[in-house]
């Protein structure tokens, strides 16, 4: 018999099992078919989102979901902008860069913006020493999203690529609140086997001993 102590809140070996892999084959999709998701899986995946952690119980979170197909268009120019301007800063790089599918917005089945509130400022629970935790907290959302969405088979990508001002001015968003991510959510013919950037040669993932310290930072790096 076993000495180990057993933990009374632990999940089963299978739901454990379950819970690493969603974790590890989750990727930053690119590529997606039109097939329509359905509601009650896009329902779980909006939930999961909102089960997310926050600091202060503030749940920072807002989600638009672009369901006009000329706003569509505009969000893609706005991100089409970004990728040229990227290129440019990025020298030597620049024609690799181009060559890199950085987005899905005009095939996914759904587009949702998610963005922070105006009025974050009244929060002071959590945020007195660290405002950007409100950041934080919508990105814990987003990444439950994605889990969940992996887990019902269904791929989601993180566009970056925009002019926050400008989406700002595009989807009415109040003085104060900030668009943080253009999120193409829908069905893929695949999912990637390695991260997408990986596959690509544009970037090799390095090992979990490089960001792992104890106590103090390292003096040398």
């Amino acid at each position: 018999m076993s000495d180990q102590k057993i933990n009374a809140f632990a999940y089963s070996d299978a739901d454990k099992s379950a819970i690493q892999r969603v974790i590890s084959q989750r990727r930053d999709m690119r590529h997606f078919t039109s097939d329509p998701v359905d509601k009650k899986i896009l329902n779980n995946i909006f939930m999961a989102a909102h089960h997310a952690p926050s600091v202060g119980l503030m749940q920072p979170w807002r989600f638009m979901r672009i369901t006009d197909g000329a706003l569509r268009q505009q969000i893609a120019q706005l991100v089409e902008e970004e990728r040229q301007h990227t290129a440019q800063q990025l020298g030597e790089r620049k024609s690799q860069f181009l060559k890199l599918k950085v987005e899905g917005i005009k095939e996914c089945a759904e587009l949702v913006v998610a963005a922070l509130p105006d009025g974050r400022e009244q929060h002071v629970f959590g945020r007195r020493t660290l405002p950007e935790m409100d950041l934080a907290s919508l990105s814990c959302a987003i990444q439950n999203m994605w889990l969940v969405a992996r887990s019902e088979g269904i791929g989601m990508g993180w566009v970056s690529l925009f002019d926050p001002d400008k989406l700002t001015e595009l989807l009415r968003m109040p003085e104060g609140s900030k668009p943080i991510a253009v999120l193409c959510i829908g069905h893929v013919p695949e999912f990637y086997q390695q991260p997408m950037l990986v596959q690509e040669n544009w970037a090799e993932a390095r090992p979990l001993e490089e960001f792992l310290y104890e106590n103090h930072w390292p003096e040398e790096l």
